[in-house]
């Protein structure tokens, strides 16, 4: 990868931005200056928390320098879009599943298609296909920033399920105050 100076790259984003409004296109001209805005919002973001987790005491000594820098979403998805980050897909899909709050495991990842499948592990709430579909939409969310080479997520049913507890109690009685039976009434 080459390296490319500020200067540099502000030099061409200006010529870029001139050739534009050279066009007279203004509309596609101010899009350009919206997009070259996000970027560096993004960019800037992700440099700004960098040094704050570089900068915290709570990262002084780190055994991995790096570990605060790959846990972090923003800056794990900046190293993931220029294809720096230095985990493979594996460990950076198992990273992902493990700051889901549901239990959830891989049970295959298919670098052909890039569908991860996943197992839930415990109970998770009714079963019910909204409670799935939640489970799947975090893990879609958190794969996105770690591991962006997974594409499709699919769910599988973990241990079959146990039927609900039913209380069973005593059956009311039949007889109504007076001794006789409803159905004597």
């Amino acid at each position: 990868m080459s390296t490319t100076t500020a200067e540099e790259a502000g030099r061409r984003v200006e010529d870029v931005l001139d050739r534009l409004a050279e066009s007279g296109d203004a509309e596609a001209c101010a899009a350009a200056e919206e997009v070259v805005r996000v970027l560096m919002e993004f960019y800037g973001s992700g440099i700004a928390r960098m040094v704050e987790l570089l900068g915290s005491p709570a990262a002084r000594p780190p055994a991995d320098p790096l570990a605060p820098l790959l846990a972090d979403e923003l800056v794990a998805s900046l190293l993931n879009l220029h294809g720096l980050h230095p985990e493979d897909v594996p460990t950076r899909i198992d990273r992902s599943l493990s700051a889901l709050s549901q239990p959830v495991e891989n049970a295959g990842f298919d670098t052909a298609t890039g569908v991860l499948r996943l197992r839930v592990t415990d109970s998770t709430g009714c079963g019910c296909s909204g409670t799935q579909e939640s489970i799947r939409q975090a893990a879609v969310d958190s794969l996105a920033c770690f591991a962006p080479e997974v594409t499709g997520v699919e769910l599988e049913s973990g241990a079959p399920r146990e039927p609900a507890l039913l209380q069973i109690g005593t059956r009311p009685s039949l007889a109504g105050a007076d001794g006789r039976s409803s159905a004597a009434r």
